[in-house]
């Protein structure tokens, strides 16, 4: 069936289609239910249908005869380690802290709260959750004890899962004082606190009392087995900015979710059993859920978890490296790093020291790719770099290219075309829908294909509202995009208050809320600008309070500091602009386009709503005079 046809079936024939998809995974019990609604009138799918996901990443394979393939390759130049693990080994790691789970309580149903860097015991927490249908939520490892708080406030784990401490290039981030005073901000006790002891320095004064030594819970544990759970039983929580600031707790299913996986690894990623698959992304992203843990096993497929930065370990030519030793066939990673590679590696000089004979296809997401750097991939790698799209909320692409059987044609700065499953229109403001080479809304029809979200954990109303109450019928993906007269999209970025750094979503009104709390300002406005490297970056303008005396440079340096505390260095705030007055529509409302794009020098429209004309060329004069003194 060629791609054309294959997308027209998902949407003319959904139930036939995923049906025929769903097929393609073991479950205890096949689904007789294929779609149906939930009490909000959401879709679910396959609600009676029985399975595990630990079970189809890890003992299916073994019980297959392929126990003694390489499940998992764990690369950290920052550490100088290499291990890999087999399907068995995988399986006795998994299983047995599974089990040590169950003797401190842990039951079906239950959440726990997973605070790691990108080592192997991270993957086997999350495996080892979903062995006995355990909700795990994995927390970023950046993040500061704030945003871990907001996350144990919302989801009451019964357990958080930590290590000692990360590694940024060659500095020990110790984890254990964040967890301690997060424990102490969180509303309600967390029982067990387990601690993996990487023992790269002497941490004892670290320690805390009751804390429980992942290790040796694990060595004094009976392996536990997989238990069986409904189609909907809920997978994991991963928490993403939404526009009050506030993260969203987007809820994945269990059987839509490994279904549109398996489907994606084929036809998506055109990746065969046995081969090795790298997603260069931190565990706690969705990209890290969906295709450094979940995908690539439920394939069969090697994954590699890489500890270290694609510039810095220790040289600009770890991915090729990386791709040459253990022969990764496609990768996956944001821009920002091919940026970064490129920046320091302008002439591609390093790449000619690997051979990358086994490498296929290079997958872009996260942000925009621009097109002087898929020049620069084309020219001194020679594989395809296939941009596409999507959401923490959808778990998979929601537009790419089918590259299963090579007949697919990139168009450059475009993310492809929609995937099967994914009706997306482009709609205006007023919902309806927009001719080619119209700048509007992406909205998807529903129902949304297996695999998307949930919901809001606890939170229909907030669900309901975020997502499908802008245009009945529709999911509003808070993404503003173009389609050409091909069918192909151009995301054009997000058209509220969340940004994209370096393929991170960031909520502007949480940092806002950081620099507002600060005693010297009176308001302020934080956008995200462009950057060369990170594709955006958040700025703040700050209007400071009649009499204060605090000069410039100490009050961006407070602020600075304040939202890293508060967020963690993931946020990347490192300007921070004194004005006199914000410009304002003439109801009061903060014109943030508008500073935006004067700090992008990029031409604008004077708004028709603006209170004072004037204030642009104040605006204008500040932000010279910011950049000269910067």
């Amino acid at each position: 069936m060629n791609t054309e046809d294959l997308f027209q079936k998902s949407i003319d024939h959904k139930e036939k289609f995923w049906k025929e998809q769903a097929q393609q995974i073991s479950w205890f019990k096949f689904p007789e239910t294929i779609i149906s609604e939930d009490e909000n009138n959401y879709n679910q799918w396959f609600t009676d249908g029985e399975l595990n996901m630990s079970y189809l990443c890890i003992d299916q394979h073994i019980e297959d005869g392929f126990g003694d393939d390489i499940a998992i390759i764990y690369d950290s130049p920052v550490t100088n380690q290499k291990i890999k693990y087999t399907y068995h080994q995988l399986k006795e790691e998994v299983s047995k802290l599974a089990g040590g789970l169950q003797s401190l309580g842990l039951k079906k149903g239950d959440t726990t709260v997973i605070y790691m860097p990108m080592i192997p015991q991270t993957l086997f927490a999350m495996l080892a959750c979903a062995r006995i249908g355990v909700i795990h939520n994995v927390v970023f490892g950046g993040f500061a004890p704030q945003e871990l708080v907001v996350r144990i406030d919302d989801c009451k784990p019964k357990a958080l899962i930590t290590a000692t401490a990360g590694i940024e290039i060659a500095k020990r981030i110790p984890y254990l004082p964040l967890v301690e005073k997060a424990i102490e901000l969180a509303q309600d006790k967390v029982e067990n606190i387990i601690v993996f002891n990487r023992k790269l320095v002497d941490n004892q004064h670290e320690m805390f009392e009751e804390i429980i030594d992942y290790q040796e819970l694990v060595d004094k544990s009976e392996p536990a087995d997989y238990v069986s759970v409904t189609s909907g039983h809920p997978l994991y929580l991963l928490y993403t900015s939404g526009t009050t600031g506030k993260p969203k707790g987007i809820t994945r299913d269990t059987g839509g979710y490994a279904t549109a996986l398996k489907f994606s690894m084929k036809y998506i990623y055109g990746i065969e059993p046995g081969e090795t698959f790298w997603a260069a992304s931190d565990f706690g992203w969705a990209v890290g859920h969906s295709y450094s843990v979940y995908g690539p096993l439920i394939n069969r497929n090697t994954t590699i978890i890489f500890e270290g930065k694609p510039i810095m370990t220790p040289d600009a030519g770890t991915f090729w490296r990386i791709i040459s030793e253990y022969k990764v066939a496609a990768m996956f990673t944001a821009p920002t790093a091919i940026r970064a590679i490129k920046k320091e590696d302008p002439e591609g000089e390093l790449v000619k020291k690997y051979d990358l004979s086994s490498f296929k296809k290079q997958f872009l997401a996260g942000e925009r790719c621009d097109v002087a750097t898929l020049d620069w991939f084309e020219k001194h790698i020679g594989v395809p770099a296939i941009d596409h799209w999507w959401q923490t909320e959808s778990g998979s692409p929601m537009l790419g290219l089918m590259t299963y059987n090579d007949d697919y044609q990139i168009k450059r700065a475009s993310a492809g075309k929609p995937v099967p499953g994914y009706d997306i229109k482009i709609f205006d403001e007023n919902g309806l829908e927009l001719d080619a080479h119209h700048e509007g809304y992406l909205v998807i029809k529903l129902p949304l294909p297996p695999g998307a979200m949930l919901g809001i954990w606890n939170d229909y109303e907030r669900f309901n509202k975020s997502y499908l109450s802008q245009y009945k019928g529709y999911y509003f993906s808070g993404d503003g995009a173009i389609k050409d007269e091909d069918g192909y999209i151009f995301i054009t970025g997000r058209v509220d208050d969340v940004i994209n750094v370096a393929g991170h979503r960031l909520s502007t009104s949480e940092m806002e809320e950081i620099v507002s709390s600060h005693p010297d300002v009176a308001e302020c406005a934080v956008v995200g600008i462009d950057d060369d490297l990170k594709g955006q970056i958040p700025f703040a303008s700050v209007v400071l309070k009649n009499g204060s005396l605090i000069s410039e440079q100490q009050i961006e340096t407070e602020i600075v500091k304040k939202v890293r505390e508060k967020i963690g260095a993931v946020a990347c705030l490192k300007n921070v602009m004194t004005v006199k007055r914000l410009p304002k529509t003439r109801s009061g409302k903060i014109l943030r386009k508008l500073i935006r794009t004067i700090i992008d020098g990029k031409d604008f429209q004077v708004p028709s709503t603006i209170d004072d004309e004037k204030i642009i060329e104040e605006i204008k004069e500040k932000i010279n005079a910011y950049k000269a003194h910067k």
